[in-house]
């Protein structure tokens, strides 16, 4: 349990939030989320004692202890993998240190404080950690060769993984998790989804995964005009009854007695359709229990993402046949790759490798050679590609009218209409584009896509580095989109609602399947074959 009294934060004049009073309880996982700079991952920080609050008391329930995921992932470079999970646990990991120094040079009068540790160490289930961690640490994808190593050897992927374990080492009573998805394929964060579901403790979340904060949250905790609000239910919920709000706030002439019916109507209707069973019953209670007057417009904005075509596109699409990529060690990334897209298919390519979509889509947008086979457009054809490094796009000085003018043909009040849409404004236009952030050079490589008009829409991991905003505006206009769609992410919502094709690529060969993701991943003849054709 975390109870916030009189919280307030302001850095300079700048306040974020004041007059805070919240209390997060057993047994809920309370998605936070908000506009980029509203807070999200500095309530986390108050939390967990990194910042201090200008004002305000943040206490856990008595005896209960507090892990967090941590961010710095060089701080246990010296350490081993299993020792740094270890670590998660402070209270076990300060015994079995001490512990080793007496035992390494005992003496008779080490007896009784050796004994004391032992009682503790079995209270604390030590003799099971080990095996506890191994078994953390190969659920996250963190190999057994690899768990004994010091962390400085691994990659920073596996770094993440390793951080994450050491978060959720010991079952902390109190749990803070920033992001936890990055880097994390697909399967991996459905094994976390099920393992935060089955939680008792008190955990909060800030992710811009929207399945992710579905499949876990029974509350949202909403940082908007200045506040902290608590909602029950997830993040759709928040979404969905926040656009309502909005459009009824927009009709002006709806009478209140007609907005209280059209709003207790939706949530009848969500709390009818929960979709984790573990949670449906204490969702229920929660949504029965919600004040109507509570919901409210949300100040956020959402970019104007829509992508247009300049012609229909033909019958012939893309041809694939038998291509081959390695990667820089020379490893097989894929091979036999034969496909033929069709009319109005939008097609996600999934692999274990990330870098086996980005071979390819590379290649099919003529960056790189393949070591075999070939590849053939359709003549009606015209794509636009997001690729997943988009550095060298930036290293200019132009302000963000020049840049965007080199992709399209208008004059300057054209291009900043396309920024604007991208919630570019005012002065924000002549800034250098060489100083921009990851978020706004993605809203800017979108801008840019919108130009070209295409009818053929390749995107490498598009989600990256958006807000939930830019995300949930991306995903609605791709939905409507009538060309073809060729794209990898490992946001699961985004590829349920786009994708009607999907195509996994291997070292030995492809699975390709007509059918919506979740059918696909759940299917138990598919899940056998995808094995088998990562290990023959």
């Amino acid at each position: 349990m975390i109870t916030i009294t009189n919280l307030a934060i302001q850095f300079g004049k700048r306040v974020l939030y004041k007059d805070v009073n919240i209390k997060f309880t057993n047994g809920n996982i309370y998605g936070v989320i908000g506009a980029n700079g509203a807070g999200k991952s500095t309530l986390l920080k108050a939390i967990s004692g990194e910042l201090e609050p200008n004002k305000g008391v943040i206490e856990l329930g008595p005896g209960e202890r507090l892990s967090v995921l941590e961010q710095d992932h060089f701080k246990y470079d010296e350490f081993s993998v299993i020792d740094t999970v270890f670590m998660g646990y402070e209270a076990l990991w300060k015994n079995m240190k001490e512990r080793e120094a007496i035992y390494a040079d005992f003496k008779e009068e080490d007896g009784e404080r050796a004994a004391e540790l032992e009682d503790k160490f079995a209270q604390m289930d030590g003799y099971n950690a080990e095996s506890d961690a191994e078994q953390l640490l190969t659920n996250l994808g963190v190999k057994q060769e690899q768990q004994h190593k010091l962390m400085k050897d691994l990659s920073n992927n596996e770094k993440v993984r390793v951080m994450l374990a050491k978060a959720l080492f010991g079952h902390p009573d109190n749990l803070l998790l920033d992001e936890p998805t990055n880097d994390l394929d697909l399967d991996t964060v459905d094994w976390l989804e099920e393992y935060l579901g089955n939680l008792e403790q008190t955990v909060l979340v800030v992710s811009h995964d929207r399945h992710f904060l579905d499949a876990v949250s029974t509350h949202t905790v909403d940082i908007d005009f200045g506040k902290i609000n608590l909602f029950a239910g997830n993040y759709s919920f928040w979404y969905q009854s926040s656009q309502l709000a909005l459009r009824q706030a927009q009709n002006q002439r709806a009478k209140a007695e007609e907005k209280r019916k059209e709003l207790e109507e939706f949530i009848r209707r969500f709390s009818a359709n929960v979709a984790k069973s573990k949670q449906t019953t204490s969702r229920k209670k929660m949504l029965e229990k919600l004040n109507v007057e509570e919901i409210r417009p949300s100040s956020r904005k959402y970019p104007g993402i829509i992508f247009s075509m300049e012609r229909e596109p033909g019958n012939q699409i893309l041809e694939v046949e038998g291509l081959r990529a390695l990667d820089e060690d020379g490893n097989v990334l894929f091979r036999n790759v034969s496909f033929n897209v069709e009319k109005g298919e939008k097609v996600v390519f999934l692999s274990h490798n990330p870098k086996a979509m980005t071979a390819l889509f590379e290649i099919i947008n003529g960056n790189r050679e393949a070591e075999e086979g070939t590849y053939k457009w359709g003549q009606t054809i015209t794509t636009a590609y997001l690729p997943l490094d988009n550095t060298t796009f930036f290293n200019s000085d132009l302000n963000l009218v020049d840049w965007l003018s080199q992709f399209g043909t208008g004059n300057e009040v054209v291009m900043k209409g396309f920024l604007g849409r991208m919630l570019f404004s005012g002065e924000e236009v002549l800034k250098k584009v060489n100083v921009l952030s990851g978020g706004e050079k993605m809203r800017c490589m979108i801008a840019r896509m919108q130009l070209k008009n295409a009818n053929c829409l390749i995107l490498d991991t598009p989600t990256n580095h958006l807000d939930l905003e830019s995300i949930q505006a991306f995903n609605n206009n791709l939905k409507l989109f009538k060309g073809n769609i060729l794209f990898a992410s490992h946001d699961h919502e985004f590829i349920q609602t786009i994708a009607n094709r999907i195509i996994e690529l291997t070292p030995n060969g492809i699975i390709d399947k007509l059918m919506e993701y979740d059918e696909y991943i759940y299917d138990p003849t598919i899940k056998a074959l995808r094995e088998k054709m990562y290990t023959v």
